[in-house]
């Protein structure tokens, strides 16, 4: 008895839809383009709300699109570039799930399996529909034997394979949530990275806005330790959204307030401020799970990049009120949450360590007090963990080692590192 996961395609494997895409493929040059796109996109939306059936907006679609081959070969091209982010990192998770991991989708193999088999997914585990074509290659139907075709088609096929173990379904779809509601699979995880579909979400078991979500609940490997969507991005003052978007696209947990306040503070990982709205050193004091400060103008205070210091938590600012400041500020803070690159920080050492491939890394930010390198290597060699990587640098206040080792941990490693004495902040980024 072991456990498989059910994932769609479209709109969760990838961002789009991969009819509609097609249709502005093979439609491109078609005078009433713009019209046809919006049927065949209204009869999409219909089927994923549960408003239509699904072989219905299936045949409609199909006598819309125009398509033949030679459209399909561009589309494979689009839809690589087109995978979500979430599971573009975990290419890991796929690749140490081979057996587990399905694909079971209502679109077509022609486009599915060229752009999922580079993600480790077995042919024989993706179950979606055949396309039909006369002698020329143009599409004129579809195989409507395939349960996939049919309405309840996703559930008709899980009868049929009768997997033996536990089944999370993953899908931004009605017909995603049939496969709960028909009692075949254990829990249903609404994906809600690039659309949320009201009356999905409100069914299902959980909702997953990315598939690194997913992996942490299910304490799953994965290409980041902790979810971006758990991590609140506190905004306050005047900044841009051009800033922000970038934030939304990482996928952060974005907050707006009129000013900063203790009880928000303590909540955010990120903060967004603008010169006139800053914390003091008071409040960065209590601010635990603070670990970067965004400021849009120059932090005019010395004593708060020193309570930032003093408390682990980093700084990227802009005293020469830079015009594109709404760029290279959020880009800074990203670098530091992904990879804990520090450059031009104004209160952190300067670190820009490369990414190592097939590494974990983890951040240790202590007050600089000789010995505390020393201390780490010891509870990596205490645990046999094998060091690829390592970087210090240090300031007058802190310490800032990175440190990437290839092989696992458990908490234990975790909690020694932690409890090492004079220990500000420790991270697990990867």
């Amino acid at each position: 008895m072991g456990q498989y996961y059910i994932i769609d395609f479209d709109s969760t494997f990838t961002q789009v839809e991969a009819l509609d895409e097609l249709a502005r493929i093979s439609l491109k040059d078609h005078p009433g383009r713009e019209e046809v796109y919006q049927q065949i996109e209204h009869l999409t939306n219909l089927a994923m709300e549960g408003k239509l059936s699904f072989a219905d907006s299936l045949e409609g679609r199909i006598k819309l699109l125009k398509a033949n081959r030679n459209h399909l070969d561009l589309l494979v091209k689009h839809l690589r570039k087109k995978v979500s982010p979430s599971f573009s990192r975990n290419n890991k998770f796929f690749k140490n799930h081979q057996d587990e991991v399905l694909i079971v989708s209502g679109g077509f193999k022609e486009f599915i399996t060229p752009v999922v088999s580079e993600y480790h997914i077995k042919k024989e585990n993706i179950y979606a529909n055949d396309f039909e074509f006369d002698a020329e290659g143009n599409i004129v139907g579809y195989d409507r034997k395939n349960p996939l075709s049919q309405e309840g088609g996703k559930v008709k096929l899980l009868k049929e394979l009768n997997l033996p173990g536990d089944i999370f379904g993953i899908g931004d779809g009605y017909s995603d949530f049939q496969l709960k509601e028909s009692g075949l699979i254990k829990t249903f995880f609404a994906f809600t990275e690039n659309i949320e579909r009201k009356s999905v979400v409100e069914k299902a078991d959980h909702v997953t806005p990315s598939l690194d979500e997913f992996l942490y609940i299910n304490r799953l490997p994965r290409a980041i330790s902790y979810p971006k969507n758990r991590i609140k991005c506190l905004v306050v003052g005047n900044v841009e959204e051009e800033a922000l978007s970038q934030m939304r696209k990482e996928g952060y947990n974005i907050r707006h307030q009129e000013e900063i306040l203790d009880e928000y503070l303590q909540q955010a990982g990120v903060l967004f401020c603008d010169e006139n709205h800053q914390p003091t050193p008071e409040q960065l004091q209590n601010a635990g799970r603070l670990k970067v400060i965004g400021c849009f103008g120059k932090i005019n205070n010395r004593k708060v990049l020193d309570a930032a210091c003093e408390n682990g938590i980093i700084i990227f600012d802009d005293p020469k009120h830079n015009p594109r400041s709404a760029d290279f500020i959020p880009k800074r803070v990203i670098a530091f949450m992904n990879e804990g690159k520090t450059h031009i920080s104004c209160n952190f050492p300067d670190l820009q360590p490369p990414r190592i491939n097939n590494a974990h890394r983890l951040i240790h930010i202590h007050k600089n007090i000789p010995g505390i390198l020393a201390k780490i290597n010891e509870v990596f060699a205490r645990h046999n963990i094998n060091i690829v990587g390592e970087f210090l640098v240090t300031n007058p206040q802190i310490g800032y080692v990175i440190t990437d080792v290839d092989a696992g941990y458990d908490e234990q490693v975790l909690s020694e590192l932690k409890s090492i004495e004079h220990t500000i902040k420790f991270r697990l980024l990867y």
